[in-house]
C-alpha cells in the first residue's frame, strides 16, 4: 500500500485547510486510517483517526474532521480555526488492524506517507 498526502501549505491563523491521503496498491487491506503530524524538535503526535468511528487528539478536537471516501480510497482531514500551533509536518498512516483504541499510537500503522507541510502563520 502506497500513501500520498496533499494539500498542505501555507495558512493564515483562523483559516481552514484539508489535507488529503491517496491510497493505491492493495488499499482494501486498510482498516483504520489516522493522521499523525510533527513539528520542529517535537515528537510525532497523534491527530485523527477512523476505523468505522472517529477519534481526536484534544489539541483538534472541535476543529478537525477526518473522514474517508472508500470509492476514491483517500482519507481526508479537515481542520478550521487553525492555530501557528497547528505547524508542522502532517502524515498519513494505515494500518491492516482495527480498533480505534489502538489507533492513536504510531506502532499501529503498517504504513505511512512522506508527509505534507502544514504551516499557519499569525
Amino acid at each position: 500500500v502506497q500513501l500520498v498526502e496533499s494539500g498542505g501549505g501555507l495558512v493564515q491563523a483562523g483559516g481552514s485547510l484539508r489535507l488529503s491521503c491517496a491510497a493505491s496498491g492493495r488499499p482494501f487491506k486498510i482498516n483504520t486510517s489516522g493522521w499523525f503530524r510533527q513539528a520542529p524538535g517535537k515528537e510525532r503526535e497523534f491527530v485523527a483517526a477512523i476505523a468505522g468511528i472517529t477519534s481526536y487528539a484534544d489539541s483538534v478536537k472541535g476543529r478537525a474532521t477526518i473522514s474517508r471516501d472508500n470509492a476514491k480510497n483517500t482519507v481526508y482531514l479537515q481542520i478550521d480555526s487553525l492555530k501557528p500551533e497547528d505547524t508542522a509536518v502532517y502524515y498519513c498512516a494505515a494500518a491492516q488492524s482495527r480498533g480505534i483504541g489502538r489507533a492513536v499510537r504510531s506502532m499501529t500503522y503498517d504504513y505511512w506517507g512522506q508527509g505534507t507541510q502544514v504551516t499557519v502563520s499569525s
